[in-house]
């Protein structure tokens, strides 16, 4: 396997855990809520062989800072995310993004001039509204659910992080999402992520859709149960790309639950843009 975190890099929001793999042009894979670089492990070993490919666990999440003080909001992460890809030298890198990461890396690059090579938007929050009602209750109540014991926090994020699925998963894969999330910092973090979380992020960006600058492809599991495939067309409008692909059978984490179709649909995108 070749997802790894060997690298930590100082950023204005606390220590980021980083990892890279591969030779060939640049490519940066950006996760989402609440995942961390671990949901991209099925898909590096395959884009290694074509692509330099950079990862990193957003500032809150997997094993970078979980500071009970620390803001790790949408705005931060777009700001973290250029952080990163000048940490890395990388000069239009090709981005891949998934859930959260789509704010964050179009954040990016419509408000901080971050240039891509090419994009992909893989089932993205990205347009108003988001968030299921259990994601605005526990925003809400977040000192109800940091009361809970371990053993029913780990239970409460097992469930969630299954809703997002359609498929079985092996698992050692939903023991790797599931880990980062069970230690004290974790359970603080996982909470705080809801109550952090405000939809003027995407409100902000959402006019400056149809100025991205560069070939974008929109890839969607098509029975994804977090954010219908409808949210995916309607951003395709705002785009004004003709390049969809619908992931048929597969939910809202697409990298884990079909791995391969997601790497084919990567290189396919990405070699137009070579």
């Amino acid at each position: 396997m070749n997802w790894h975190l060997n690298d930590t890099v100082a950023t204005s929001a606390g220590l980021v855990a980083a990892g890279a793999a591969g030779s060939g042009p640049p490519l940066v894979l950006a996760h989402g809520w609440p995942w961390s670089s671990f949901s991209w492990h099925r898909v590096i070993p395959q884009l290694a062989e074509h692509f330099t490919v950079h990862w990193y666990d957003m500032p809150g999440y997997g094993r970078s800072d979980k500071r009970p003080d620390q803001a790790t909001s949408l705005d931060v992460q777009g700001n973290i995310f250029r952080e990163m890809i000048d940490h890395w030298r990388l000069d239009r890198p090709f981005v891949v993004a998934h859930d959260f990461g789509g704010a964050t890396t179009l954040r990016a690059h419509l408000l901080d001039g971050v240039e891509f090579r090419a994009y992909i938007a893989m089932n993205i929050v990205a347009m108003r509204p988001w968030g299921s009602s259990f994601f605005e209750h526990v925003g809400q109540h977040i000192d109800a659910f940091l009361g809970n014991p371990p053993h029913i926090h780990a239970a409460i994020a097992d469930a969630y992080i299954r809703g997002a699925l359609v498929n079985e998963i092996a698992e050692e894969d939903m023991n790797g999402l599931l880990e980062p999330w069970l230690s004290e910092e974790g359970r603080v973090s996982f909470y705080r992520q809801f109550a952090q979380a405000d939809e003027k992020y995407t409100e902000e960006i959402e006019a400056q859709f149809g100025e991205i600058r560069c070939a974008t492809t929109i890839l969607w599991g098509r029975d994804d149960p977090w954010i219908p495939i409808e949210r995916g067309r309607a951003f395709q409008q705002r785009v004004g790309t003709d390049q969809f692909r619908e992931l048929q059978g597969v939910g809202h984490l697409p990298q884990i639950e079909a791995p391969g179709l997601v790497v084919q649909e990567i290189i396919r995108a990405f070699d137009q843009a070579i």
